[in-house]
């Protein structure tokens, strides 16, 4: 099922892009190379990007660090969503986040299986709200970005998505 468009013009978001690695370096981040790469094409502004060893307290430091500027609208981060025991990256953004979007976990895999069967099941990508601002975490494989951006997040970043979008939701997100 593609999107639908509305002719309202595009709106381009402030997104923060965190690699979780304990072995990538700049040269070596495919994965957020290719994130920030999608989303400079599609219009949005990468106001920041730092990759950070998985390490829960220096995740969570990143992270709130973020989630408490008013300028990052959205939080991207890839690495540390398997199950091994250096995988830290949900344990570390759970209780920062004020809800969690359970349904980007489940339609990412849902995709992702399309592509790589039941080895999604290894994924705890996840999605959430802080603060008024969006948070999805992704798998550090490139592939797994790739799918998620072009499947989920590019057309749910983009407010002229119909029937509706995350974008728009933005300005609404802090209500009380």
């Amino acid at each position: 099922m593609s999107a639908h468009f509305t002719e309202q013009p595009f709106r381009p978001l402030r997104l923060a892009i965190l690699t979780v690695s304990d072995s990538r370096d700049e040269a070596r981040d495919t994965s957020g190379q290719l994130l920030r790469e999608r989303a400079e094409a599609a219009g949005h502004e990468v106001v920041a990007r730092e990759i950070v060893r998985d390490d829960i307290y220096q995740l969570r430091a990143v992270f709130s660090r973020w989630i408490a500027d008013p300028e990052i609208e959205v939080i991207l981060s890839t690495g540390g969503t398997g199950v091994t025991g250096r995988d830290s990256t949900p344990e570390a953004i759970a209780p920062l986040l004020d809800k969690q979007v359970e349904g980007f976990g489940e339609l990412f895999r849902q995709v992702s299986f399309e592509e790589i069967g039941a080895s999604t099941l290894q994924s705890r990508a996840l999605g959430g709200l802080a603060n008024g601002t969006f948070v999805f975490c992704l798998p550090g494989s490139t592939g797994a970005c790739r799918t998620a951006w072009e499947r989920i997040l590019q057309p749910q970043l983009d407010i002229r998505t119909r029937p509706c979008n995350f974008a728009q939701l933005i300005p609404r997100l802090l209500e009380r």
